[in-house]
């Protein structure tokens, strides 16, 4: 991996370094970049907020909601809440508190179970695993799968329709950064999953192209006796992951990508220390990733750049304005830092625009467009 020397232009009174040693009569810095921060960008200092707007009109706006308000316990995933969409990616919301009573197969695309709440067991076509909270689980297209919750279950499911999910290259620090490939769990051919394996009626339901067929056997067809190769049901949990750090830069969200799919990426955030070094920026810097909308999935601690949020919500700001933190968090970042964060949130940035999903607008914090606004003294 190399590339050229480059020599940005660069005008006024500016940071040489992104991220860090800010102008004092400039201190909020604004970055516009393109391709999901791996391509050009330009570092804006400004002398007010980027965010501090008095007033929002249009449908174009930074969105909130609150998914623990949609509905409870729909018994099968393709009945779960469609949160937002595109072609190439849908989020689903599913509360589930019994076992599944049929097989589902996703013939549209590969599914990612990210599992909020909840723990139980997962029986597929490569055997049985285990899941709890903080698991992403990894199913291939075409997998015959179903759950029995020990515990209510809620998950975040991530569609890549007519796609499937990779790794992302890690370049300079080597393959084994972020999490080692061994820590992917695959389903084992063991006891319970042999147990389950019945002579009674079972239905396998297909989605293709958005409809459902229903197929039924005179048995349970999870009857594999074994398997060999390298395309199955994987799991990994945020526990697992060793996020990428720097005291001296905030990395940006890219660093902390997941999984990689077409035309989105999924990122997880984990409890990690914050940079220490006195003229580096402490929160996610103002930024427009003008190519991408970026949606954040809350799943649990203190979110240190927000106000109001809490676990089980997610945010929407789709591309073509600046985001960043809160003014509050800014604040207090340049004042009184915090030494680390423990907030855990799976972040989707899609390169094409995202649609909410009926009956979304019911959950929706109307007031989070304003909660950026300066305070009234």
């Amino acid at each position: 991996m190399r590339k050229w020397i480059s020599f940005p232009h660069r005008e006024g009174t500016f940071s040489r370094q992104a991220h860090a040693d800010f102008p004092a009569e400039a201190i909020y810095e604004r970055e516009v970049g393109r391709s999901g921060f791996f391509g050009p960008a330009t570092h804006l200092h400004h002398k007010h907020p980027p965010t501090g707007w008095s007033n929002w009109e249009g449908p174009l706006r930074p969105r909130a909601f609150d998914l623990n308000e949609l509905p409870h316990g729909t018994p099968a995933p393709w009945d779960a809440p469609l949160v937002l969409h595109n072609n190439q990616c849908k989020l689903r919301i599913w509360r589930c508190d019994k076992a599944m009573t049929q097989l589902f197969r996703n013939a549209d695309g590969d599914d990612l179970l990210f599992i909020h709440a909840g723990s139980g067991e997962l029986f597929c076509d490569y055997g049985h695993l285990s899941y709890r909270d903080g698991d992403y689980i990894l199913v291939p297209r075409s997998t015959s799968w179903r759950i029995e919750p020990a515990a209510p279950t809620t998950m975040l499911l991530i569609e890549t329709s007519n796609g499937g999910y990779q790794l992302p290259e890690k370049g300079l620090v080597g393959p084994h950064a972020i999490f080692d490939e061994a820590m992917l769990d695959v389903p084992a051919i063991d006891d319970a999953f042999r147990a389950q394996q019945t002579e009674d009626e079972w239905q396998v339901v297909i989605k293709r192209r958005g409809a459902l067929s229903t197929v039924t056997y005179p048995f349970n067809p999870l009857d594999a006796i074994g398997w060999h190769g390298n395309n199955a049901v994987a799991r990994i949990n945020w526990r697992d992951i060793r996020p990428l750090m720097s005291h001296r830069y905030h990395l940006p969200p890219s660093a902390h990508t997941t999984f990689v799919a077409d035309g989105f990426v999924v990122c997880t955030f984990v409890p990690r220390p914050i940079e220490s070094d006195p003229g580096a920026l402490k929160v996610p810097f103002y930024h427009n990733n003008d190519d991408y909308d970026e949606v954040i999935f809350y799943h649990a601690g203190d979110f240190f750049s927000r106000d109001n949020i809490k676990p089980g919500m997610l945010t929407f700001h789709p591309a073509g304005f600046t985001h960043g933190p809160h003014p509050k968090a800014f604040a207090k970042a340049m004042t009184e830092p915090k030494k680390f964060t423990d907030e855990v949130a799976v972040m989707i940035d899609a390169r094409d625009a995202l649609e909410q999903g009926p009956g979304l607008a019911s959950v929706e914090w109307q007031g989070y467009v304003d909660s950026w606004k300066p305070k009234q003294a």
